[in-house]
């Protein structure tokens, strides 16, 4: 079967291909300031037609990750990264990407996370799944919750301009948000399967609030917080139209730091008030189904 521009062989292209490059970015294969391979070698590379490819570069432009001048290559320009809580240089040079894999190192990891749709968090499971994979790193178990918003609450963000294009753009939401948990569900368990980790868990709950910011509770004693920028972009559908919203950059959101340390520090204070704030909404707010 042939690469179709539109339904379901071409969204899953476009996503697969979308993916990846993200997925590089993240890892450090493509750096800070490097520049993308061709449109035509990506094609060849990925097996797809050079208007998938054209579609995947417009999407990460509009997420923040690239720019591109006419007649030249992609260049990368903004990998997610987070602002630091304290002046230290190693703490301003630390990455969501780095953060996690620190995580990973443990015998035992537990992640809370409290997202828009899980798009992000999947890249950087999927980037500690390979290292698992290739030997690097061992843990014994991994306990990953994810909170997210309910499925059947009327969202401000994203929300198409144009009335027309509100139902595409919900089906785009939709997706994009069933695509990646159903791959971090996928990822996790072949690594239990495969026995590379004895326990995994993983849960995810729906809960009737609009996410003004995303969180990461990572191993108990650090959390990772954002607020969301609200922007006005293009979208791109899986049928290659180009849709004007209100959106989050939610794979380019800064990302603030804060460590538990010293009992009464402002670090451990606010550690301790997000595990809190977690635990009360999973345990009272989501939605039975």
């Amino acid at each position: 079967m042939s690469e179709g521009h539109t339904g379901e062989v071409g969204g899953r292209s476009f996503e697969r291909v979308a993916g990846e490059l993200r997925e590089r970015m993240a890892s450090g294969r493509y750096p800070l300031n490097s520049f993308l391979p061709p449109q035509r070698e990506l094609a060849d590379e990925f097996g797809v037609s050079r208007d998938t490819v054209q579609r995947v570069l417009k999407e990460l432009k509009s997420e923040g990750w690239i720019e591109s001048r006419q007649g030249a290559s992609c260049r990368v320009v903004t990998p997610q990264h987070h602002s630091p809580a304290s002046s230290r240089r190693s703490d301003r040079m630390a990455t969501l990407g780095s953060l996690m894999s620190a995580a990973f190192e443990h015998r035992e990891v537990t992640l809370d996370v409290y997202t828009l749709t899980s798009e992000s968090l999947e890249v950087h499971i999927r980037l500690q799944a390979e290292r698992i994979r290739s030997g690097e790193i061992a843990p014994e178990r991994i306990a990953l919750r994810v909170l997210l918003p309910s499925e059947s609450l009327e969202l401000p963000y994203p929300r198409a301009l144009y009335a027309a294009d509100a139902p595409h753009l919900r089906d785009r939401f939709r997706t994009i948000t069933q695509r990646s948990t159903e791959s971090l569900s996928h990822v996790l368990r072949d690594l239990e399967a495969a026995k590379l980790v004895p326990t995994v868990e993983f849960h995810i709950r729906h809960a009737p609030l609009t996410p003004t910011f995303k969180l990461y509770v990572i191993n108990g004693v650090e959390v990772l917080h954002g607020l969301y920028q609200v922007v006005e972009r293009e979208l791109v559908l899986d049928s290659g139209e180009q849709v004007r919203a209100l959106d989050v950059l939610g794979l380019g959101a800064t990302l603030t730091r804060h460590v538990e340390d010293d009992e009464d520090s402002a670090g451990s204070v606010f550690v301790d008030t997000m595990r809190k704030w977690y635990e009360s909404v999973w345990d009272l707010l989501h939605e039975t189904r």
